[in-house]
């Protein structure tokens, strides 16, 4: 199964990160918010939600 990236404001690569450490270790968006922060991605929380 692929799933179409088409139109996201990231790149797939931050999708990807985001949603492994989200279902992975079941944190919130405001600390998935700050794990990015720490790797130089800069994101609000909100656009995660």
């Amino acid at each position: 199964m692929t799933i179409s990236f088409k139109g996201s404001q990231y790149p797939k690569s931050v999708i990807v990160h985001a949603v492994f450490f989200y279902v992975r270790y079941a944190v919130s968006y405001r600390d998935l918010q700050n794990i990015l922060l720490e790797r130089g991605i800069d994101v609000d929380h909100t656009t995660l939600n």
